[in-house]
């Protein structure tokens, strides 16, 4: 039986500005298992978000889907509704779908909570408005969310205001909103950036927790590896607004076979590394401005072939998994190894994991 219950497939999206016709998607392939975790990963600029936007409905006024389909599978019982969410009206896909079966978390809580409402009033809202609950339901159930993301004394915290509370529990009480209605699949986008490194290490054990006990389906868009490796079943490795390679979490850190993400992987920083800098991806990403030719990595790719000036790598298999789109893994290609102080760095990192 397929397990999916997201499905994206040859999504292409762009955007009217005053410079032209960016074209920020490009034909992304997805697919979330059900109880699975997802990371997104790739620069700033790769596609992540406005993807995922796209899965909620929340593009921006100037941007358009230009081809493909995201479809969410709806258990019921024991069917499945297949909803089209490109194709849904607006108001349906707010009333059924969103913050109901698919629920959000941003980076910034502080964008995300209305700072002139109680942190009360802005999480009944959604209970009240999807689950018709009373308000005395709503309230009820508004503490064991926040007992269940680990607020302390939540009947007095759901009286207090944004401001009164610190990031750490702001980016809980966000993720208590995200859940209220009982979410199929919880979409996180850089859900720690804004905090410290111990608040954030608590939020990812959170989020986790919260997984195995309601059964949810998590994607996460990051740039941090560390996350990552903390979090996820399954990578996507993100470029240009396209998927470059995708395997599951071992896949994509023992055995990567994109030079970018060499180049992702070798920019994680680590203490067993000598030298004074950490390692940059050189150059920068092209401009989405009008047609790529070839592959879109081409000319920061130090391995580059000839062929990928002119021609756009196919998804090529390297195992059941596992798959990358770059013409180094074409049977005709030079036999290539990842960069030698990469592999070093992964041989570290299988090493201190097998010791954990």
């Amino acid at each position: 039986m397929d397990d999916t219950i997201l499905s994206i497939q040859n999504l292409a999206i762009e955007f009217q500005t005053s410079s032209g016709t960016v074209k920020a998607i490009r034909g992304v392939d997805l697919r979330l298992r059900r109880g699975e975790t997802l990371a997104i990963v790739g620069e700033s600029g790769s596609g992540k978000s406005v993807t995922v936007k796209a899965v909620m409905g929340i593009l921006s006024g100037n941007g358009r889907v230009t081809s493909g389909s995201i479809e969410f599978r709806a258990a019921q019982g024991e069917a499945v509704e297949k909803l089209d969410l490109l194709n849904m009206p607006r108001k349906a896909r707010r009333s059924a779908v969103n913050g109901k079966r698919i629920a959000m978390v941003f980076q910034d809580p502080m964008t995300s909570l209305n700072p002139v409402l109680s942190i009360g009033s802005q999480l009944t809202e959604g209970m009240r408005l999807h689950l018709k609950l009373s308000k005395m339901e709503a309230r009820s159930r508004a503490i064991e969310l926040l007992n269940l993301v680990g607020i302390p004394e939540p009947e007095k915290r759901i009286k207090n205001y944004p401001h009164q509370l610190s990031g750490g529990m702001r980016q809980r009480v966000v993720i208590a909103i995200a859940l209220a209605c009982g979410p199929d699949i919880l979409i996180c986008d850089e859900p720690t950036t804004a905090l410290d490194v111990t608040i954030q290490a608590r939020i990812l054990e959170l989020i986790q927790s919260l997984q195995r006990k309601m059964g949810l389906s998590v994607l996460y868009i990051t740039h941090d590896l560390g996350v990552v490796a903390k979090v996820a079943d399954t990578v996507a490795v993100m470029y240009a607004g396209k998927i470059v390679e995708r395997g599951t979490v071992n896949d994509i850190f023992y055995d990567a076979r994109h030079p970018y993400t060499w180049g992702l992987l070798s920019a994680m920083p680590d203490l067993e590394t000598s030298g004074d800098e950490l390692y940059t991806i050189p150059g920068t990403p092209p401009n989405m401005l009008g047609e790529i030719q070839g592959d879109a990595f081409a000319a920061r790719n130090r391995f580059a072939l000839n062929i990928d000036n002119r021609v756009e790598p196919p998804m090529f298999r390297v195992s059941d998994t596992h798959e990358a789109a770059t013409w180094l893994l074409h049977e005709n290609a030079p036999r290539l190894q990842m960069p030698p102080a990469l592999r070093e760095r992964i041989e570290r990192m299988r090493k201190e994991n097998n010791a954990s």
